[in-house]
């Protein structure tokens, strides 16, 4: 079991505050009362209890109270599917997971900052449908467009450079890939945010870009990487890659590439700098700006199913036999 609320079970603590004035109340009304008469006169004079039919209902009271804190707090257990549905656009994140996403000219490494980007992103988002695209020479669908960002983010977990056997870019893979997942139906706008160094080993990027612009897609493109290059970490461990002539394998992020795919959508391109807000930025000023929300929708999502009613019945019930007990427990005063 889960509560919504954990925070209202602190309340429970409060407790022994009201055993303890149940206590303080019932001895000083026997004080009252037996300074009001003799003590063999007192039962014709006014309602006496018996004292375990006071401990009883004071036990009562109390274990209402606990049920209804609990109540409160909102317990959850079992599952259940709800539809959902909101405002907002499509969204498909490509994120290359080629080997040249180990450099590391960008801290920790140009893989792990696209991973840390797009958990942001997705700890911000709100109302949009997002999708998960994974690519290196070839590109698959990793998550389809869902509004369950939990769901997601464990596929973003995921992410590594062994996730796709192919080696090499291809950019034109991934956003064909992310082209063909869009629903067809939907009347929202699109959006594909691509997440790479830039370096297009098919040359297909600008070619697929087009179309996806005949399509009314945008494309943002978010460049991870350093101009000046990086050496790629060799496949055997320890050390770098090498051509035939010896010299280090560098990756160098193509800008001039990647700006040409944004524009030819109208989309946009930035570079990751230092800081972990940059995508962000593109996706409130840039996506934001230039889309509108329409209705999504996400099919099913999960949810905890609420029980706190059943807390609620149980407390009601517990002071309903309180009250009887008091009732029962009230003797009449007899007229002298």
């Amino acid at each position: 079991m889960s509560v919504a609320r954990p925070w209202m079970l602190n309340l429970l603590w409060l407790l022994p505050l009201v055993v303890f004035a149940l206590v303080v109340i019932h001895r000083r009304r026997s004080r009252l009362l037996s300074a009001l008469a003799d003590p063999g006169l007192l039962p014709a004079l006014a309602s006496l209890e018996s004292r375990p039919r006071v401990v009883l209902r004071s036990v009562l009271f109390t274990l209402a109270a606990a049920l209804a804190i609990t109540a409160a707090a909102g317990p959850q257990w079992g599952e259940r599917y709800q539809e959902v549905s909101q405002k907002g656009v499509d969204v498909l994140l490509c994120v290359d997971v080629s080997r040249s996403m180990l450099v590391t000219d960008v801290k920790p490494s140009r893989l792990e900052r696209a991973r840390r980007e797009v958990a942001d992103l997705v700890a911000v988002t709100s109302g949009d449908r997002l999708g998960l695209v994974a690519f290196a020479g070839g590109a698959f669908l990793q998550c389809p467009l869902t509004l369950d960002y939990g769901a997601l983010g464990m596929f973003v977990g995921q992410l590594s450079s062994d996730l796709i056997p192919t080696p090499g870019t291809d950019l034109g893979a991934a956003i064909r890939t992310a082209t063909e997942a869009f629903d067809p139906e939907s009347a929202t706008d699109r959006v594909i945010i691509l997440l790479t160094d830039g370096e297009d080993n098919e040359g297909q990027g600008l070619a697929a870009a087009q179309k996806a612009a005949e399509q009314d897609i945008k494309i943002f493109v978010f460049g991870i990487g350093d101009p000046s290059g990086g050496p790629v970490p060799s496949l055997q461990g320890g050390g770098f890659e090498k051509d035939a002539e010896g010299r280090m394998v560098l990756s160098k992020l193509d800008e001039s590439g990647l700006a040409a795919m944004a524009r030819a959508t109208g989309g946009e391109y930035v570079r990751s700098v230092d800081g972990d807000l940059d995508l962000d930025r593109l996706y409130f000023e840039g996506i934001r700006e230039k889309t509108r929300a329409g209705e999504v929708k996400s099919g099913k999502i999960t949810v905890a199913e609420e029980r706190f009613y059943l807390f609620c019945v149980l407390a009601f019930g517990v002071l309903l036999v309180e009250g009887v007990l008091r009732e029962k427990g009230a003797r009449p005063v007899i007229p002298g």
